[in-house]
């Protein structure tokens, strides 16, 4: 459900003098797509090559309390909600909200949940075994006889090569992974003496910067992998969301070959 509810307010988030300037740009956005209806994680994600989620998201609230951008919540079938936006001179937007809605819902199923989640897994499964890279175990938690104990976290992977053992974390998601986590998990790889490795479609770059200062690597996929089997699905997500979701046999040889020269430079 973290792809489409919004961010919960961070008290501990300093105010970014940037805000003003997303405020501009989305009142922008809005105004010249005056007759569509969109939804929070959706305009983060189309504005992410310049903002953080969370900068984009304080923006879209300023621009609410200004009355600039109506929004309303509407419950899934699935749980939880979701929260929609559109610009105030679009009288008539039900139409829209609900065809927005639906096909939420399609892709928001647990079991499409489910299947992205472990599809994303297998993928990267397959990519480190195409590099020879071997693998030590599935949700590791307990490592050479060391174990991690201060959370009740794993992690996805454990893979080898030249001597060199990595924890690698895999998330298939449209938003950044929780940051509290993404501290557990560095955390729970060098307790298990483990180099981390976080497999991610997007990661905001301070994030990338401290990871490497801890000996790590963050290997950016840029795009949500569906399996083959929903490519169609993924189509019409991408086409009338504009979000990056694909559906490839495999990641692709450039990805893998990223992570493949950090290695070599680092054994």
């Amino acid at each position: 459900m973290w792809d489409y509810h919004e961010y919960e307010e961070d008290e501990e988030r300093p105010t970014d003098p940037v805000q003003e300037e997303v405020r501009e740009l989305l009142r922008t956005f809005f105004n010249d797509r005056n007759d569509a209806v969109f939804f929070s994680r959706q305009v983060e994600v189309l504005h992410e090559h310049l903002y953080f989620h969370w900068i984009t998201n304080r923006a879209i609230r300023d621009l609410i309390e200004e009355g600039e951008v109506r929004t309303e919540t509407r419950k899934l079938a699935a749980g939880g909600s979701i929260k929609l936006l559109w610009h105030r001179s679009f009288r008539y937007y039900r139409r829209a909200a609900t065809d927005v809605v639906k096909l939420v819902e399609e892709y928001s199923d647990p079991n499409i949940g489910a299947a992205l989640g472990l599809h994303g897994e297998l993928m990267v499964l397959e990519g480190f075994a195409r590099n020879q890279f071997v693998l030590h175990g599935r949700e590791v938690r307990d490592f050479n006889g060391i174990s991690w104990d201060e959370t009740k976290h794993d992690i996805d992977f454990v893979f080898a090569k030249d001597s060199i053992i990595y924890g690698v974390e895999v998330k298939n998601t449209l938003s950044y992974m929780n940051y509290d986590e993404f501290h557990i998990k560095i955390r729970l790889c060098q307790r298990l003496g483990l180099q981390p490795v976080f497999v991610v479609r997007m990661m905001p770059k301070h994030w990338i910067v401290e990871l490497a200062r801890e000996g790590g690597f963050a290997l950016i996929i840029k795009y949500q992998l569906y399996p083959w089997t929903h490519r169609e699905l993924a189509k019409r997500v991408a086409h009338t969301f504009g979000l990056p979701v694909d559906a490839p046999r495999a990641l692709a040889d450039g990805t893998m070959l990223r992570f493949v020269k950090w290695h070599r430079q680092n054994r």
